[in-house]
């Protein structure tokens, strides 16, 4: 029995669905470290003793901007988000050509061979769990308009959560340097409450001032930043879900592949557009 079902499997017309690996982000992760070490070593060769490490004044700016952020969301928005915001540094990597042939692979062969068919690919269609689940609802007979709204409420919610992180990291940046003036404010008035000694003016001063600069660092350098790479992820899945739903529209209403290639490849730069037909 076994081997019958291999021979069976070995005449399927060969469709591969390429997994999204996710990967440390190099772009990010460099260029957080080339903006701290710009900082850092403008401050070595600097001509002065100045101490730019002051512990209050990091938690002040750190623990405010989390404090301050939290305030401005709920509990579950942030629960949500964390993940998201947590794996801002880490993509999943898509080969968009290669999704987008198996997509036309799949249209072609639901064509020539019917719907039910494609129940032979469950094994690659689970490399993307969206598309198995499209795959899914369009072989068990979902009406076209039941398939568009399911497919798309999962597309909408997607992009919602991903937006959401990124606005609490835009919010964050926001806050950051605001943040970095309390301290400042509260670095001034203990200052000027002991002008009577001159000798800690200065010192005092440079404290004060300390705040701003950690929270311009963590608002311009960090947070947002981090938000824009989110929402670029964002973008990245969205069109990924958007090429499995018009795939899975297309084989619900039958249509010839050669307008699903020209749909799929509206979605993509020039320099990944596939040529599936010649």
């Amino acid at each position: 029995m076994a081997a019958a079902d291999t021979k069976i499997d070995a005449k399927l017309p060969t469709v591969s669905v390429p997994i999204a690996v996710s990967r440390p982000d190099f772009a990010t992760i460099l260029g957080l470290l080339l903006s701290f070490g710009l900082i850092i070593g403008a401050i070595a060769m600097g001509q002065s003793d100045a101490q730019f490490f002051n512990l209050p004044s990091v938690l002040i700016v750190i623990l405010g901007t989390i404090t301050a952020t939290c305030t401005s969301y709920t509990g579950a928005e942030l629960a949500q988000s964390g993940g998201i915001i947590a794996r801002a540094a880490v993509r999943p990597v898509r080969n968009f050509p290669a999704l987008a042939k198996s997509m036309m692979d799949l249209a072609t062969i639901a064509r020539k061979k019917g719907l039910l068919f494609l129940s032979n690919y469950e094994k690659e269609t689970k490399k993307e769990p969206f598309l198995k689940h499209a795959m899914g609802i369009v072989i068990d007979g979902y009406s076209e308009n039941d398939v568009r709204r399911i497919l798309q409420q999962d597309i909408d919610l997607e992009e919602e959560r991903q937006k959401r992180a990124a606005s609490i990291l835009r919010r964050a940046s926001e806050v950051a340097p605001a943040m970095g003036l309390i301290g400042t404010l509260v670095g001034l008035v203990q200052m000027l409450a002991n002008l009577e000694n001159p000798d800690t003016i200065g010192p005092a001063m440079a404290v004060a001032l300390l705040t701003t600069f950690y929270g311009a660092i963590l608002g311009s350098i960090v947070m947002s930043p981090l938000a824009a790479k989110i929402e670029k992820n964002a973008d990245d899945e969205v069109t990924a879900k958007t090429m499995v739903l018009r795939t899975a529209m297309s084989i619900i209403k039958q249509e010839n592949p050669r307008n699903l290639e020209m749909l799929i490849n509206a979605l993509l730069p020039p320099s990944q557009r596939i040529r599936y037909f010649d």
